[in-house]
Parts: structure tokens; C-alpha cells; sequence
């Protein structure tokens, strides 16, 4: 009897612990969050480098601060429903993230309104947006300081002007879209699945990495 009262005693812990651990992920920090998501970009994007190729390193590092000091990131995660397309978007140089996109504001009774009308929208970053395992596809492209600083700027505007979301005209891939095309990328159909849409966009343009917008 006593063993199985102490059997029962560690199952309910692990329980209560397990529980503990799953809600400090929940409410993990932004910056946190943003130094995971970070890292695990900077490792699947790092070449391989092997003991014989260390002094290769510098040369490394150069080619790829090369690509532009400034990105943009289309991004698209699992949501509860078909997915959510995002942007991260800021310096190469620096850890912090700016995030944009379009969700409708509230709670799942708006989302489903959505699809029947157009409802409040928020722009900025939403749940799972910075958290890595969550994310299904990306394509970043590089950009100079000049064309960052119009598209930065292109971008604060887009949210500014979008106080609506709907699920069929004004939705998160069409918001992605609007700031591909901004920036002279070919862009899939707005009607096109997030994970899907992130994998066209990236294939319609060849995969390029550096943009640069036209002079006009």
C-alpha cells in the first residue's frame, strides 16, 4: 500500500511539473523567444565548416554580411485553422525583431465572423509568430540600408492602413503579398495556403536572396 501511495505521489509531481514547464513555455518572453527563433535561423542558414576549413572563416563571415545589412523574412506557421503568413523584417546586425501581419482582433468567434464579413484586425506580431517550432516555411531576402528604409517604411504603413481582416479578400497572404510586390517580387495567389504561398513566393523568384528595388 505504501508503495503504491508513493507511485502515486511521483505520478501526480510529474503531473504538476510537466504542467508547470508547458505554461512557462506558453508565457515565455518575447526577446527570449526572439534570441530561439534567431539562433535556429543563424544555424540552418550557416555553411558547414569543418576543422581543416576554419581558416575560412573571415572569408565566410564577409560573403555573407555581403547579402545586405538589412532583411526581410516571409514566414509562415501552423495555426489552429489553414496556417498564418508573417514578416519578420530588420538589421542583420542586431537580435531584436520587428513582426507584421494580419490577424482579425479577439477571440476564435471573430475569426469565424471572418469568413462572413470583415472584422477588427491586428497587424502587429500574434501567438506563435516567434516561437521556431511552430514555423512551417520562410524565404528572407537581403536589402540594402537605402531600399530597408523605403520598405520599413512601406511596411509601417501597410499595418496602418489595414483595420480590417477577412478570410476570403483581406486576409494574412494577400497583407504578405501587398509587401512582396512592394519590394518587385513575384507573388503567388492571395487564396493560396500559408506554407504553400511562402514556398511559391520563394520559387517564383528563384530563390534570390539579395532585392533591389528600381530607382524610381
Amino acid at each position: 500500500m505504501a508503495n503504491r501511495l508513493n507511485s502515486l505521489a511521483l505520478c501526480l509531481l510529474a503531473g504538476i511539473c510537466t504542467h508547470a514547464v508547458a505554461l512557462g513555455g506558453a508565457i515565455q518572453p518575447a526577446s527570449a523567444n526572439e534570441a530561439v527563433a534567431r539562433a535556429a535561423d543563424e544555424k540552418a542558414l550557416a555553411p558547414t565548416e569543418t576543422p581543416e576549413s576554419s581558416p575560412a572563416r573571415a572569408s565566410t563571415r564577409k560573403a555573407a554580411t555581403a547579402k545586405g545589412p538589412y532583411y526581410v523574412d516571409f514566414r509562415a506557421r501552423t495555426a489552429a485553422s489553414w496556417g498564418h503568413t508573417f514578416v519578420w523584417y530588420g538589421k542583420t546586425s542586431e537580435r531584436e525583431v520587428e513582426v507584421a501581419g494580419l490577424t482579425p482582433a479577439g477571440d476564435t468567434a471573430a475569426y469565424v465572423l471572418g469568413y462572413f464579413t470583415w472584422v477588427p484586425s491586428e497587424t502587429g506580431a500574434s501567438y506563435g509568430d516567434l516561437d521556431p517550432q511552430y514555423l512551417t516555411a520562410h524565404y528572407k531576402v537581403y536589402l540594402s540600408e537605402s531600399d530597408a528604409k523605403r520598405v520599413f517604411a512601406y511596411i509601417k504603413k501597410l499595418q496602418a492602413s489595414s483595420p480590417v481582416w477577412n478570410a476570403e479578400t483581406t486576409n494574412c497572404t494577400a497583407f504578405v503579398g501587398d509587401i512582396a510586390e512592394f519590394m518587385r517580387l513575384k507573388t503567388p495567389s492571395r487564396w493560396t495556403r500559408p506554407e504553400e504561398y511562402i514556398n511559391k513566393l520563394k520559387t517564383l523568384n528563384s530563390g534570390r536572396q539579395m532585392v533591389r528595388l528600381s530607382e524610381q
